[in-house]
Protein backbone atom coordinates (compact mmCIF):
# COMPACT_ATOMS: atom_id res chain seq x y z
CA UNK A 1 0.00 0.00 0.00
CA UNK A 2 1.03 3.74 -0.43
CA UNK A 3 1.48 3.86 3.51
CA UNK A 4 3.77 1.38 3.49
CA UNK A 5 5.70 2.37 0.20
CA UNK A 6 5.66 5.78 2.35
CA UNK A 7 7.17 4.71 5.49
CA UNK A 8 10.06 3.06 3.63
CA UNK A 9 10.84 6.66 1.98
CA UNK A 10 10.59 8.20 5.24
CA UNK A 11 13.53 5.46 6.22
CA UNK A 12 15.33 6.37 3.54
CA UNK A 13 15.25 10.07 4.30
CA UNK A 14 15.82 10.01 7.26
CA UNK A 15 19.05 7.67 6.93
CA UNK A 16 20.84 9.47 3.94
CA UNK A 17 19.62 12.89 6.19
CA UNK A 18 21.27 12.18 9.35
CA UNK A 19 23.65 9.07 8.13
CA UNK A 20 22.33 6.58 9.90
CA UNK A 21 22.32 2.87 9.45
CA UNK A 22 18.84 1.49 8.88
CA UNK A 23 17.42 -1.46 7.37
CA UNK A 24 13.94 -2.04 6.28
CA UNK A 25 11.67 -5.63 6.89
CA UNK A 26 8.01 -5.96 5.11
CA UNK A 27 6.60 -9.13 5.97
CA UNK A 28 3.59 -11.13 4.82
CA UNK A 29 0.85 -11.55 7.14
CA UNK A 30 1.41 -12.45 10.66
CA UNK A 31 -0.53 -14.55 13.22
CA UNK A 32 -0.28 -15.59 16.75
CA UNK A 33 -1.06 -15.01 20.52
CA UNK A 34 -1.71 -11.23 21.58
CA UNK A 35 -2.91 -10.24 17.81
CA UNK A 36 -5.92 -7.45 18.14
CA UNK A 37 -9.57 -9.06 17.10
CA UNK A 38 -9.96 -6.56 14.22
CA UNK A 39 -7.29 -8.97 12.43
CA UNK A 40 -8.59 -11.72 10.39
CA UNK A 41 -7.27 -14.61 12.25
CA UNK A 42 -8.23 -13.59 15.79
CA UNK A 43 -11.53 -11.52 14.86
CA UNK A 44 -12.95 -14.97 13.25
CA UNK A 45 -11.80 -17.01 16.84
CA UNK A 46 -13.44 -14.73 19.28
CA UNK A 47 -16.77 -14.84 16.62
CA UNK A 48 -16.45 -18.66 16.68
CA UNK A 49 -15.72 -18.96 20.36
CA UNK A 50 -18.92 -16.34 21.28
CA UNK A 51 -21.17 -18.29 18.42
CA UNK A 52 -21.42 -14.84 16.02
CA UNK A 53 -21.38 -14.12 12.74
CA UNK A 54 -17.71 -14.50 10.78
CA UNK A 55 -17.93 -11.83 8.35
CA UNK A 56 -15.46 -12.64 5.66
CA UNK A 57 -14.92 -10.51 2.34
CA UNK A 58 -16.35 -11.05 -1.08
CA UNK A 59 -16.53 -14.83 -1.79
CA UNK A 60 -13.43 -15.38 0.67
CA UNK A 61 -11.35 -16.32 -2.12
CA UNK A 62 -8.25 -13.82 -1.49
CA UNK A 63 -5.09 -15.54 -1.07
CA UNK A 64 -2.50 -14.57 1.72
CA UNK A 65 0.52 -15.91 2.85
CA UNK A 66 0.71 -16.00 6.04
CA UNK A 67 3.86 -15.74 8.80
CA UNK A 68 3.78 -16.67 12.68
CA UNK A 69 4.85 -13.93 14.90
CA UNK A 70 8.00 -15.67 16.77
CA UNK A 71 9.55 -16.62 13.39
CA UNK A 72 8.78 -13.01 11.95
CA UNK A 73 10.57 -11.88 15.20
CA UNK A 74 13.50 -14.36 14.77
CA UNK A 75 13.79 -12.50 11.26
CA UNK A 76 14.18 -9.21 12.55
CA UNK A 77 16.52 -10.12 15.12
CA UNK A 78 18.85 -11.24 12.45
CA UNK A 79 18.60 -8.62 10.32
CA UNK A 80 19.43 -6.31 13.16
CA UNK A 81 22.58 -8.47 14.14
CA UNK A 82 23.55 -9.92 10.44
CA UNK A 83 22.16 -8.01 8.34
CA UNK A 84 24.03 -5.82 5.34
CA UNK A 85 23.44 -2.09 6.37
CA UNK A 86 20.87 -0.19 3.92
CA UNK A 87 19.45 -3.26 2.67
CA UNK A 88 15.27 -4.46 2.32
CA UNK A 89 14.11 -7.89 3.56
CA UNK A 90 10.96 -9.25 2.91
CA UNK A 91 9.89 -11.72 4.98
CA UNK A 92 7.43 -14.31 4.21
CA UNK A 93 5.87 -17.48 5.65
CA UNK A 94 5.42 -19.38 2.29
CA UNK A 95 1.51 -20.81 4.26
CA UNK A 96 0.10 -19.40 0.88
CA UNK A 97 -3.79 -19.99 1.76
CA UNK A 98 -7.31 -18.28 1.08
CA UNK A 99 -9.02 -16.80 3.76
CA UNK A 100 -11.88 -18.78 3.31
CA UNK A 101 -10.09 -22.47 4.55
CA UNK A 102 -8.62 -20.10 7.53
CA UNK A 103 -12.23 -19.35 8.47
CA UNK A 104 -13.77 -22.38 8.29
CA UNK A 105 -9.88 -24.40 10.02
CA UNK A 106 -10.43 -21.53 13.43
CA UNK A 107 -14.26 -22.90 13.18
CA UNK A 108 -13.06 -27.25 13.06
CA UNK A 109 -10.88 -26.39 15.94
CA UNK A 110 -13.18 -24.20 17.90
CA UNK A 111 -15.93 -26.92 17.19
CA UNK A 112 -13.22 -29.41 18.30
CA UNK A 113 -11.94 -28.10 21.45
CA UNK A 114 -14.79 -25.92 22.60
CA UNK A 115 -18.25 -25.87 21.70
CA UNK A 116 -18.82 -28.47 19.24
CA UNK A 117 -22.37 -26.71 18.02
CA UNK A 118 -19.93 -24.26 16.54
CA UNK A 119 -20.09 -24.82 12.36
CA UNK A 120 -20.25 -23.29 9.24
CA UNK A 121 -23.15 -21.84 9.62
CA UNK A 122 -22.06 -18.84 11.01
CA UNK A 123 -20.41 -17.56 7.62
CA UNK A 124 -21.29 -14.54 6.11
CA UNK A 125 -20.29 -13.68 3.58
CA UNK A 126 -20.00 -9.35 2.99
CA UNK A 127 -19.25 -6.85 0.56
CA UNK A 128 -15.55 -6.72 -0.45
CA UNK A 129 -13.82 -3.46 0.83
CA UNK A 130 -12.68 -1.22 -2.51
CA UNK A 131 -9.48 -1.66 -3.79
CA UNK A 132 -8.74 -4.77 -1.46
CA UNK A 133 -6.17 -6.99 -3.26
CA UNK A 134 -7.02 -10.82 -4.47
CA UNK A 135 -3.54 -12.08 -3.49
CA UNK A 136 -1.30 -11.03 -0.96
CA UNK A 137 2.54 -12.89 -1.09
CA UNK A 138 6.08 -11.87 -0.87
CA UNK A 139 8.99 -13.06 -1.68
CA UNK A 140 11.49 -13.69 0.76
CA UNK A 141 14.04 -15.76 -1.25
CA UNK A 142 16.58 -12.56 -0.67
CA UNK A 143 16.80 -13.37 3.82
CA UNK A 144 16.91 -17.23 3.09
CA UNK A 145 19.62 -16.35 0.64
CA UNK A 146 21.47 -13.71 2.36
CA UNK A 147 21.09 -14.45 5.83
CA UNK A 148 20.23 -17.97 6.55
CA UNK A 149 16.67 -17.72 7.63
CA UNK A 150 13.51 -19.98 6.87
CA UNK A 151 10.00 -20.03 8.77
CA UNK A 152 9.97 -22.52 11.32
CA UNK A 153 6.30 -22.87 12.20
CA UNK A 154 4.01 -24.92 9.72
CA UNK A 155 0.77 -22.75 8.82
CA UNK A 156 -1.10 -26.09 10.80
CA UNK A 157 0.97 -26.05 13.89
CA UNK A 158 0.79 -22.04 14.12
CA UNK A 159 -2.86 -21.77 13.47
CA UNK A 160 -3.60 -24.73 16.15
CA UNK A 161 -1.09 -22.82 18.44
CA UNK A 162 -3.19 -19.81 18.20
CA UNK A 163 -6.70 -21.17 18.45
CA UNK A 164 -5.56 -23.21 21.88
CA UNK A 165 -3.90 -19.51 23.12
CA UNK A 166 -6.93 -17.25 22.35
CA UNK A 167 -9.45 -20.59 23.76
CA UNK A 168 -7.64 -20.24 26.90
CA UNK A 169 -6.88 -16.66 27.12
CA UNK A 170 -10.46 -15.57 27.08
CA UNK A 171 -10.40 -12.51 29.55
CA UNK A 172 -7.76 -10.98 27.75
CA UNK A 173 -10.07 -11.25 24.54
CA UNK A 174 -12.74 -9.66 26.41
CA UNK A 175 -10.74 -7.04 28.03
CA UNK A 176 -9.40 -5.88 24.50
CA UNK A 177 -12.79 -6.54 22.69
CA UNK A 178 -14.85 -4.46 25.27
CA UNK A 179 -11.89 -1.82 25.91
CA UNK A 180 -11.44 -2.57 29.31
CA UNK A 181 -7.72 -2.88 28.82
CA UNK A 182 -7.60 0.86 28.47
CA UNK A 183 -8.54 1.55 32.06
CA UNK A 184 -5.55 1.29 34.80
CA UNK A 185 -5.85 0.38 38.61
Amino acid sequence: SARKHSADLFDKAYADTFGLTTNITRCSKNYGPFQFPEKLIPLMIHNASCKKELPVYGDGHQVRDWLYVEDHCRAIDLVIEDGHPGEVYNVGGNNERHNIDIVKEILRLVSAWADPTVDESLIRFVQDRKGHDRRYAIDSEKIRRDLGWKPEMMFAQGIEKTVRWYLENQEWLRNVTTGAYRTHD
